[in-house]
């Protein structure tokens, strides 16, 4: 957890928080610009950099929340099927919820973390739990098949495609890793249930399937000190 996450993502926070997305929301539904909004909200609510960010990844206008919600599948959806994940997307939001680090659940149900690559990726302590996490749920969910695509201008791609496929074949688990140029457009792309909470993905792709949300759930549960999650949703449904 970033220093003073626990204080400007509290709940007294939360109250300006929820506000914050549901007026960035009702904005970009009518048309205005994603960054005037943001900073026009930003400064009605005070919020810090961070605040912000969290504002930013969890709103979303109505159109976009219908469009996503109607090609959104359910777990059943799963059974026997092939999964395309969203490699570095879904991989860093889980070993944040690990961590302790804040895990944001937007208008669209999708969680996000504050975390970036930034061109580069580095294993933590986290990453085998998560992998172990990841392939219990889908085993579960009777998954046919996994596709992982990791994105091959991020640094140590490589090596953390050795390391997933070394995982796979020693577990037994159906997976294909993948490092590619841009996993976003084979996402978009892909005929089979994606998984990710990349926003521009999931306006444009056939199907998806929020296994963040399941995964982030499981880490929750089975660490009560664990993952800390901050719904900035809640207001939406009265609004």
């Amino acid at each position: 957890m970033a220093p003073g996450d626990d204080h400007i993502f509290g709940p007294d926070a939360c109250v300006d928080l929820c506000s914050a997305v549901s007026d960035m929301s009702m904005l970009l539904t009518r048309g205005y610009p994603l960054h005037g909004t943001l900073k026009l909200v930003g400064d009605r609510y005070d919020l810090t950099d961070r605040q912000r960010l969290a504002v930013r990844r969890c709103s979303c206008s109505d159109a976009q929340r219908q469009s996503r919600q109607l090609r959104r599948v359910d777990a059943k959806a799963l059974k026997g099927e092939c999964l395309i994940i969203d490699g570095f997307n879904l991989l860093i939001t889980v070993e944040a919820a690990l961590s302790g680090a804040a895990v944001f659940i937007g208008r669209d149900g999708c969680y996000r973390d504050l975390s970036g690559i930034h061109g580069s990726y580095r294993r933590v302590t986290e990453t085998p739990q998560a992998f172990a996490i990841i392939a219990d749920y889908l085993k579960a969910a009777g998954v046919g098949y996994v596709k992982w695509l990791f994105d091959r201008p991020v640094s140590n791609s490589g090596k953390l495609k050795v390391m997933v496929t070394g995982l796979a074949e020693a577990n037994g688990w159906p997976w294909e890793v993948q490092v590619v140029d841009n996993p976003d457009n084979e996402l978009i792309a892909a005929d089979d249930i994606v998984s990710t909470s990349d926003s521009d993905v999931i306006d444009r792709c056939a199907q998806w399937f929020n296994l963040c949300e399941e995964v982030v759930n499981i880490c929750k549960q089975s660490d009560g000190s664990g993952a800390f999650v901050v719904d900035l949703s809640r207001r939406f449904d009265d609004c």
